[in-house]
């Protein structure tokens, strides 16, 4: 059959949003909200980790004009009294339970300009549709007053006498009226919902609709997202030695990429800064910012390296790091970037943003400002880059996008500082309930300088709970000796430990008490981490 023609093609399509879809959805939701109010590719991310099944994007001839979130929550959560910015963790979904009752309905937005075609009630209808399948109690959010700021005078400010009245049918809100109409339940006023939204003086009105085909006192634990049963990840601790070209360099990686892929591991990882062995191509002393400018030449051959690697040998590389110098002219930079090659060949970019003292001082390095987790074939994943473990902030939030596992290349010279990495990622694995896997350097290459010695003691860290290994290490390997570390994680442990662990780090937040910001990018600056697309310009 021949392709459609144009008068054959749908104008406007409502579907489950993907990863491709985020820089449209955040281009839509600053539309809707303005630039300081729109979500960031981030939260996005999140959402779509957390909970892929009930995000929903509506596309009008190619543009985004609509948005649909939703996640599943616990019955008590939901009928309480909450914000906006609680109930939704900070807006990235992460209080998604996979066993909830309910679907919440954190966001419906629509481009204004496009408001004619029932859009809104198309979400609405997609949303209902995704409760009744997957056997959920009915759905509950809360809902805008945009009609009462105007009127609060007439009333006294007695929003409860408002929405009285627009229950009753005496005055009309063109948000509630809409609700009450499609079918939703007024159960109650929410003081404060959402502070910044004006026309509504911050109230929300706590709405619900029940779903009619279950019994409403039955217990639903639907499944969860589907995972793979088990993700293998193999640790390299890579011994620095002299290679006399890129070429020699690249059979050595290769050789790890292959044991990796021969014990058929999801992922491998390398150490942070591990082609500074390139140096010794050199062959001769450099000053430290001298040193890291050369081995920027070697960027573009590292990067194709580590993606023709990934796809001949079927595996995931998390590449350790790579001096990078980014922009040009007076904007010029060093930064230290993790390349992430997938097993489809795509790559990624992961900046270290918190580059140490001696970074600074003497390499010259500056720090990247973003982190956004990686979406791969084994779940989303996230980048931490040795002194980046040491943030706690940077954690929480690669887990608030959907990140499982995340990978910490480090590389440390004497005993202490990589007990701070190790420490801190111990940390990481409890607070945030996540695998955190650290792989580092060992060995020395005499002429480079500030890179002299090495200490490190590679480790794949667990949460501290019953369904892990007895002290928090799946595994681990011999201190300052080239070794590869195996383990098997089991994802669905992660799920069980956070929704009925011994203790719930994630559940038990206190959202109310406080929540983690991150600087808004320019929109122009937005990109999908999206690993179907070609490799990312460094």
């Amino acid at each position: 059959m021949g392709e459609a023609s144009p008068r054959e093609q749908a104008r406007l399509t409502v579907r489950p949003a993907e990863v491709a879809d985020i820089p449209a959805i955040v281009a839509l939701s600053e539309r809707v909200y303005g630039v300081d109010g729109g979500y960031t590719v981030e939260m996005l991310t999140g959402q779509i980790a957390q909970f892929p099944q009930g995000m929903f994007v509506a596309i009008y001839e190619d543009v985004a004009v609509g948005y649909c979130a939703t996640f599943r929550i616990d019955e008590k959560s939901a009928m309480a009294p909450h914000r906006w910015l609680e109930i939704s963790g900070g807006g990235y979904a992460s209080r998604h339970l996979s066993t909830g009752d309910w679907l919440y309905g954190m966001e419906v937005c629509v481009d204004p300009q496009h408001r004619g075609l029932r859009i809104g009630r198309r979400l609405y209808e997609l949303r209902k549709r995704l409760c009744q399948e997957l056997g959920l109690k009915g759905i509950v959010f809360g809902g805008r007053l945009p009609g009462f700021a105007r009127r609060a005078k007439r009333y006294g400010g007695d929003v409860r006498a408002y929405v009285d009245d627009v229950r009753a049918g005496r005055i009309r809100d063109r948000a509630l009226s809409f609700q009450l109409r499609n079918g939703f339940e007024l159960i109650g006023v929410l003081p404060g919902y959402q502070p910044s939204d004006l026309e509504s003086r911050g109230y929300a009105a706590h709405l619900v609709w029940r779903n009619p085909k279950i019994d409403p006192n039955a217990s639903t634990r639907g499944s969860q997202r589907p995972l793979p049963d088990s993700v293998r990840v193999a640790t390299v601790q890579y011994q620095q030695r002299r290679v006399a070209s890129f070429d020699e360099f690249a059979t050595q990686v290769e050789y790890f990429v292959d044991i990796a892929a021969d014990y058929r591991a999801d992922f491998v990882v390398f150490p942070e800064l591990f082609t500074l062995q390139l140096l010794s191509v050199e062959n001769r002393p450099l000053s430290p910012q001298d040193s890291m400018l050369a081995l920027t030449g070697y960027t573009e051959r590292f990067a194709t390296l580590l993606s023709e690697l990934a796809v001949r040998h079927n595996i995931n590389i998390i590449g350790g790091s790579h001096p990078t110098r980014t922009n040009a002219g007076a904007d010029a930079q060093v930064r230290n970037i993790c390349y992430v090659a997938l097993r489809d060949g795509s790559l990624h970019t992961r900046d270290k943003l918190h580059p140490t003292p001696n970074e600074r001082t003497w390499w010259g390095i500056g720090g990247g400002d973003s982190a956004q987790a990686i979406i791969t074939d084994c779940g989303p994943i996230g980048v931490m880059i040795c002194y980046d473990s040491e943030f706690p902030e940077l954690g929480r939030h690669l887990v608030d996008q959907g990140a499982m596992i995340l990978f910490v290349p480090f590389c440390t010279d004497t005993r202490e500082g990589y007990l701070r990495v190790r420490y801190c990622s111990q940390a990481r694995a409890i607070e945030n309930q996540c695998y955190v896997v650290l792989s580092g350097n060992v060995g020395n290459l005499p002429g480079v300088n500030n890179f002299d010695i090495q200490y490190a003691q590679s480790c794949i860290l667990t949460p501290s709970d019953f369904p892990f290994a007895r002290d928090g290490i799946a595994a681990d390997t011999t201190p300052n000796v080239e070794q590869v570390a195996f383990a098997d994680l089991r994802l669905n442990d992660l799920t069980v430990a956070r929704n009925d662990g011994t203790v719930q780090n994630l559940n038990d937040r206190r959202h109310d008490l406080y929540s983690l910001t991150w600087a808004r990018r320019p929109a122009s600056r937005v990109a999908a981490p999206d690993p179907t697309q070609p490799p990312e310009n460094p």
